[in-house]
């Protein structure tokens, strides 16, 4: 009971000391974008740039904070991880909150698919981390492209919600399915090696020869693998989609087309960013077999290749996955869009 209290206590200071920090912090960017928009606006004869409300300036001080504090207690992440991780958080949850929806859904749910049945892959795989244990490498990897297209979308857009429509607000609906290919991407393929690892009851095939190789395997895939990955992007799609809904103006919603293909294109990107990181996987990175039966990413004489090359690593493997994603699904939705 005692010690219920005392962590009852901390979280409670923990709290205070994030509001503390977030608000003075969020009041203070508030002052300088009114003081930069009149300075602009006065001396160099520009339109008026848009003012971002307080309340946005807040939500995205604290809400980060939060998210951080949060996956370092659970070890979800390193420190330098939480550390990288806040600012990426910071940029999306400026930028638009149906970004932040994003962030929040693939962090959240992939680190609980991360942390389910670790006892079997702690046999499988060498450098298994207990709760996974995001370093700020990591989180550069999975969210370097985000923050990207995060920053071109505020600078571009501004601090907003809209729903999608290629018509009428290319650049904007471009820049947000962009963005939902990426966590469409890093969540399916979260989900389907982390998931379909555990609880498919035989090895996977090879993506490129589909031949049967060993739980673990860069490039391996399987039927339950292959739903998982389309069930994490379908995550996020639901959660861009719920968020654009929410936040956007209604009057946007008259003359823009149905918003649902958001959720279908949230499962087409799990899956096939879950895909294109199987095919690198498979012929980019090294996948070998040790003496002790787990799966390496490096070679040895007492290692037996599998399958790969020893060119490109994990995270390697996983930034270009959403770098690609974040380009191809723009471009495949606003073809398929009008056919809805």
């Amino acid at each position: 009971m005692a010690q219920n209290k005392k962590i009852l206590k901390d979280e409670h200071l923990i709290t205070v000391l994030l509001c503390a920090l977030a608000i003075p912090l969020s009041m203070s960017m508030w002052i300088i974008n009114l003081i930069y928009s009149k300075f602009i606006t006065t001396n160099e004869g520009f339109d008026e740039p848009v003012v971002i409300s307080p309340g946005r300036w807040l939500a995205s001080c604290l809400i980060p904070l939060i998210i951080a504090v949060h996956g370092y207690r659970k070890k979800s992440v390193s420190l330098n991880g939480a550390v990288l991780g806040c600012a990426l958080a910071f940029i999306l949850t400026l930028s638009n909150y149906s970004f932040l929806a994003c962030l929040i859904t693939f962090f959240i749910s992939s680190s609980k698919a991360t942390k389910i049945r670790p006892h079997i892959k702690r046999k499988i795989e060498e450098d298994f981390k207990e709760g996974g244990q995001r370093n700020w490498v990591q989180v550069l990897c999975n969210g370097g492209m985000a923050a990207q297209l995060g920053l071109l979308y505020l600078l571009d857009v501004g601090a907003s919600e809209r729903p999608i429509d290629f018509v009428s607000d290319y650049r904007a609906s471009w820049l947000s399915i962009g963005m939902l290919g990426v966590f469409a991407c890093c969540n399916g393929d979260t989900w389907a090696s982390e998931l379909g690892t555990v609880f498919s009851d035989s090895d996977p095939y090879l993506v490129t020869t589909f031949k049967r190789v060993p739980k673990g395997t860069n490039g391996g895939i399987s039927v339950i693998g292959t739903v998982f990955s389309t069930l994490g992007g379908l995550a996020i799609g639901i959660s861009q989609y719920l968020t654009i809904y929410y936040f956007s103006e209604k009057s946007l919603w008259t003359y823009a087309p149905p918003q649902w293909p958001i959720i279908f294109f949230g499962a087409l990107g799990g899956f096939l960013g879950s895909f294109i990181d199987s095919v690198m996987g498979a012929t980019l990175q090294y996948s070998g077999l040790d003496k002790d039966g787990k799966i390496v990413s490096h070679s040895s004489l007492t290692v037996k290749h599998i399958s790969g090359r020893n060119i490109l690593d994990n995270h390697s493997v996983n930034l270009i996955s959403t770098v690609i994603m974040g380009l191809l699904l723009p471009t495949v939705c606003k073809s398929l869009w009008p056919l809805f």
